[in-house]
């Protein structure tokens, strides 16, 4: 059988998924490369998979598992398989998903512990790495809230390295909404800020209890409002010379810090 090519209606279908709009019209998304699309098969109903021929014969395992699981398997051309990526160098492996979309009630609960809420994050990049750290420490859910990017945006999928598909991903536009679920759920709210009354180095009381991070905008922080709404406002010491830190190295070292805390409590209790 002839491969598949950019003008294949299915093709062109899959390509209109790089939009944002378009996800959510249809709540499907793109996924690509050897581990994202592994995870995928692995969580969520996979309705297509496009393939190169090299693809084929790098990835045949996982293509046959796909096939197996009843997955529409497809071979692409070259051509197409860069219509339907946003990478300079394809993977030639392309999955089409349903949406991770999980309601911010679902996200929290009696147990809630830890999580991580970038508001107002404008880089996918950024976004998907925050989820691979909340999913590395152990977090219950990353919610990004405000004015964020889609976490299916293709970059942030790529970033999250898989963890997109390990947590709760909670996109949610009304950030006052999310504070105040968070809140009547008796998480306390922690706001990082260079000039905060409290130093990460020193709260390790504080830590221990069950937190949310909030996380501000790359370039201009959280809003005054948000930041209003946190119980404590919390610095990274600084021993060197930068300046400041980015917000997903930031984001690193809070929720590192408050995983390091919560499980060593677990352990002593």
């Amino acid at each position: 059988m002839d491969p598949l090519t950019e003008r294949t209606p299915r093709v062109v279908s899959a390509v209109k998924l790089l939009r944002t709009a378009e996800r959510r019209k249809v709540g499907r998304f793109l996924v690509e490369g050897e581990n994202s699309v592994g995870e995928a098969l692995d969580t969520r109903p996979v309705h297509d998979l496009f393939y190169t021929e090299d693809a084929e014969q790098r990835y045949a395992g996982l293509i046959d598992r796909a096939h197996t699981a009843g997955v529409r398997t497809s071979l692409v051309t070259d051509r197409a398989v860069r219509a339907l990526s946003d990478t300079v160098t394809p993977p030639g492996l392309v999955a089409v998903c349903d949406l991770l979309d999980v309601p911010l009630a679902e996200a929290i609960g009696p147990g809630t512990r830890l999580l991580a809420v970038p508001v107002a994050v404008a880089e996918p990049g950024n976004a998907g790495t925050v989820i691979r750290v909340a999913d590395a420490v152990g977090a219950d859910a990353a919610i990004l809230a405000g004015d964020s990017v889609d976490p299916h945006n293709g970059k942030c999928v790529r970033a999250s390295a898989g963890s997109l598909f390990h947590l709760p991903v909670v996109r949610e536009r009304d950030t006052a909404a999310v504070l105040d679920r968070i809140s009547a759920a008796g998480i306390q709210l922690l706001a990082t800020a260079a000039d905060g009354e409290v130093d990460l180095d020193d709260a390790d009381e504080l830590l221990a209890r069950p937190t949310a991070w909030l996380f501000g905008n790359e370039a201009h922080g959280l809003d005054a409002a948000t930041s209003a709404r946190a119980d404590h406002r919390v610095r990274i010491p600084i021993h060197g010379r930068a300046e400041s830190l980015n917000l997903a190295t930031a984001a690193s070292i809070c929720l590192y810090s408050s995983a390091r805390v919560q499980n060593r409590k677990r352990t002593d209790s």
